[in-house]
């Protein structure tokens, strides 16, 4: 596996090229790795990215993949072998970008995806909490997104305590694909997890964690605590 820092370069504004990837609001992210890591159209994924811009401001991504990314005369990349050392029991810190949602069945009994802000809103009004009684939304953002990671971790090969995880900058786009639209959330976790499945957390960090890994969620990051 590998791990690459892909960084746009400062005249790729010059190819027209690169403005056509770029149509299309929400999408963009996706058009540019597929472009960087795709090499035919029957190419399945087989990478994990976040988009990760410098300190300046200038465009960049960071990936995990099973292949080096190609050349592109758009991009620069820094591109190191990634393989994880890991132990059971160790201590890590770690960054996640996730599309954190949780399935519900309607009730016409179709499994149906909500946001899990969204969702722990819809909770309290079922329950009729008065409004001016609901907590803050960064409270109900932080509830709902360490309650999320909590509840799917020890299937990934680690564990977290909810008070050791800190969600924040949850928001919403929407975009139209083709004649449906599609609507993702964000949330970024960080904080602190314990190793409880070495082989199996592997397998996280090289697939990623949650849907809509192909629009740029899902990466875990870890360093040493």
């Amino acid at each position: 596996m590998y791990m690459s820092r892909i960084t746009l370069r400062p005249d790729a504004g010059r190819d027209s090229h690169f403005w056509r990837l770029a149509a299309g609001q929400g999408q963009q992210d996706h058009k540019f790795l597929w472009q960087i890591f795709s090499d035919g159209p029957d190419r399945k994924r087989d990478f994990v990215f976040r988009r990760s811009d410098d300190a300046r401001g200038a465009m960049g991504y960071l990936a995990v993949s099973a292949r080096r990314p190609q050349e592109d005369g758009m991009w620069r990349t820094e591109v190191k072998p990634y393989q994880p050392k890991l132990r059971l029991g160790q201590r890590l810190a770690f960054s996640l970008r996730v599309n954190p949602v949780v399935s519900r069945r309607d009730q016409n009994g179709k499994q149906q995806r909500h946001d899990v802000v969204m969702d722990a809103k819809k909770t309290l009004e079922a329950n009729k909490l008065p409004r001016e009684q609901w907590p803050r939304q960064s409270v109900l953002v932080q509830e709902a997104g360490a309650r999320w990671l909590a509840e799917r971790a020890q299937g990934h090969g680690f564990q977290v305590m909810p008070e050791q995880v800190r969600a924040e900058g949850h928001h919403q786009v929407s975009f139209r694909k083709g004649s449906r639209v599609v609507s993702l959330s964000s949330l970024d976790l960080d904080g602190f997890l314990t190793v409880t499945d070495p082989s199996r957390f592997v397998e996280t960090l090289y697939g990623g964690m949650g849907p809509a890994k192909g629009y740029g969620f899902g990466l875990m990051l870890v360093r040493p605590a």
